[in-house]
């Protein structure tokens, strides 16, 4: 039995000094950016799909949006056309490793995720230069314009958009779940994981999710490393509460049953503790993950469309003052 146990231990030591999870980095940046009706090309010559969603009058205000992980840029379409019937320019890409975008599967860094999106501001601000720029993030997208909103070098917007923003950080999981996770990332990286039997429910849209299902660009079987990346960004996303400042609307739905409440909570309340001017949080009773395209998405659409157009602290809906409600309520309980 002692040998045994003897050869199981350098069989893991072995596989845990032979694996790491990588990070699928860009290349060097020998290149221009620049744009064309379906493609944004970074600076390294990555060719990363684009969709865009332009109104038929003048703009007045632009929208770059961010897709979720293991989604893509088409989750912007309806919300993208919605907008653009409002007079607003909607943009939204495939990060790297996501949809149509190069080194599907891979994870390519917090950085290029956040250099991606600074080189597209600058990109939509030269062809937009008296227009509001806004950025809205859904899930992972919300992480990593958090993430660079923190960043010394990030162009200046005129408001932040958080959809449900991906803020599961280590530090709020149970220690099992972060154990098995670098146990998984340091011996079987390339593991690939799905969702199946995980038993969450991401929207009320059936019709919708069944369509995700059938589409080939959504992937469905993730790499261990993939989901490690994922976490990291979200570690960072959340220690960055207090660095998110300005013109800033977050809707969370209060069925989320992706991103917890403890975690997203937790970052409100330090969000809006540090100068809360400016800022307006969002709750949604019937909303779920995929508060965009629920079945109620119209909703915060219109929450977003007077947020926008009034700069208002007050959201039709009224989810801004149920927020308010839910928050006070767990001050008072602690």
């Amino acid at each position: 039995m002692k040998a045994l146990f003897k050869k199981l231990a350098l069989l893991l030591f072995v596989a845990l000094s032979g694996c790491m999870p990588m990070i699928h980095s860009p290349g060097l940046k020998n290149n221009a950016a620049h744009l064309t009706d379906n493609l944004y090309s970074a600076q390294d010559g990555a060719n990363l799909p684009l969709r865009q969603w332009l109104p038929k009058m003048d703009a007045k205000a632009v929208i770059i949006a961010l897709h979720g992980f293991n989604d893509y840029s088409n989750f912007f379409d309806s919300p993208g056309a919605y907008f653009s019937d409002q007079g607003i320019a909607c943009f939204a890409y495939d990060q790297r490793g996501f949809g149509a975008a190069p080194k599907r599967g891979s994870w390519a860094g917090i950085s290029a995720y956040t250099d991606d999106l600074r080189g597209l501001v600058h990109l939509i601000k030269q062809n937009y230069p008296h227009q509001p720029l806004y950025l809205l993030g859904e899930s992972m997208g919300g992480a990593v314009i958090i993430t660079a909103m923190g960043e010394a070098n990030m162009p200046e917007v005129d408001g932040v958009i958080l959809v449900a923003p991906a803020l599961w950080a280590r530090q709020t999981m149970p220690w099992y779940q972060t154990s098995l996770l670098w146990t998984l990332a340091h011996t079987f990286p390339w593991l690939a994981l799905s969702g199946d039997g995980v038993g969450v429910k991401a929207s009320d849209n059936i019709e919708m999710l069944r369509a995700l299902g059938r589409d080939p660009l959504i992937i469905k079987k993730t790499r261990v490393e993939t989901i490690y990346g994922l976490t990291n960004l979200m570690d960072v996303a959340f220690n960055s509460a207090n660095k998110l400042s300005g013109n800033t609307l977050i809707l969370y739905g209060e069925n989320d049953e992706i991103i917890p409440k403890k975690p997203t909570y937790d970052f409100l309340q330090r969000f809006l503790s540090n100068d809360g001017e400016g800022k307006t949080v969002a709750f949604y009773q019937q909303g779920y993950h995929m508060l965009l395209r629920d079945l109620q998405a119209s909703i915060p659409w219109d929450d977003i469309l007077a947020w926008i157009n009034l700069d208002t602290k007050k959201l039709p809906s009224g989810a801004d003052h149920r927020a308010r409600e839910v928050l006070i309520s767990l001050q008072r309980s602690h």
